[in-house]
C-alpha cells in the first residue's frame, strides 16, 4: 500500500503538512470540516505538494522532518 505526505494550503495561507493513504479521501475530508482541528475553520484548503513513499513508517518519519522545516524552506519545497 502507498503513503502520501501532503502540505495543503489553508485559509490565510497557513500551512498544514500530513500523511494519509487516500489523498483525494483525505483533502476531501480537510474542505468539509471533517479533516482535523486545525483545517476545521480555515476551509477551503488547496493541495500544494504530495510525496508518494511506500510505508507509513517513511512517511511519519518524512512528515517529522517536513514539520521541522521553517516555513521558508516549505515554500521551497512546494515550488
Amino acid at each position: 500500500m502507498a503513503w502520501y505526505i501532503y502540505i495543503i494550503k489553508c485559509k490565510g495561507s497557513l500551512l498544514y503538512t500530513g500523511i494519509t493513504n487516500d489523498l483525494e479521501r483525505r483533502v476531501a475530508e480537510h474542505n468539509s470540516s471533517d479533516g482535523c482541528k486545525f483545517t476545521r475553520h480555515r476551509a477551503p484548503v488547496k493541495l500544494v505538494y504530495n510525496e508518494k513513499v511506500r510505508s507509513r513508517s517513511i512517511a511519519l518519519k518524512r512528515e517529522a522532518a517536513i514539520k521541522r522545516l521553517p516555513r521558508k524552506k516549505k515554500l521551497e519545497l512546494i515550488g
